[in-house]
């Protein structure tokens, strides 16, 4: 396994990220485009892509939220080669990157829609929170929140 740091601008990020919005399409279903609209990437800086065999595999990104927090954003691993921890190295290492910049917490919203990333996001320690900002009031949306000090 390999991690490689990258920006939005990362090709293989990019490509994943088009597998991910495929996937995103047909569970959100009508919601879609909601969500859509808080996803873009062409301003992300701290993105992570992860590669096994030299094939990028999963990804993952934050970016600022508040002073002492960010939100991971456009987590997504390759259907087949999930059950590998690929999910949980990903957010591991955006974890670690958070820290390096100095930053306290994680925040994310991910939907009922998505089991998996529930899943995972519990899994790793972090817990429900009320939904926040655009997602205030969205029945399918789920918010979480870790402290990484």
């Amino acid at each position: 396994m390999t991690v490689k740091r990258v920006d939005s601008t990362d090709h293989d990020f990019r490509n994943l990220v088009q597998f991910l919005d495929a996937d995103l399409a047909i569970r959100d279903g009508d919601e879609h485009d909601f969500y859509h609209q808080f996803n873009k990437i062409d301003m992300l800086k701290h993105c992570i892509v992860i590669y096994l065999d030299g094939n990028p595999v999963a990804c993952g990104a934050i970016k600022p939220f508040d002073e002492k927090s960010v939100e991971v954003k456009r987590m997504y691993t390759d259907p087949q080669k999930r059950k590998m921890g690929l999910a949980s190295e990903t957010l591991n290492q955006l974890e670690i990157w958070a820290k390096e910049l100095g930053y306290k917490k994680c925040v994310l919203e991910t939907g009922i829609k998505q089991p998996e990333a529930i899943a995972l996001y519990e899994k790793c320690g972090y817990q429900k929170i009320p939904n926040y900002g655009q997602y205030v009031g969205v029945e399918n949306s789920v918010c979480f929140e870790k402290e990484i000090h």
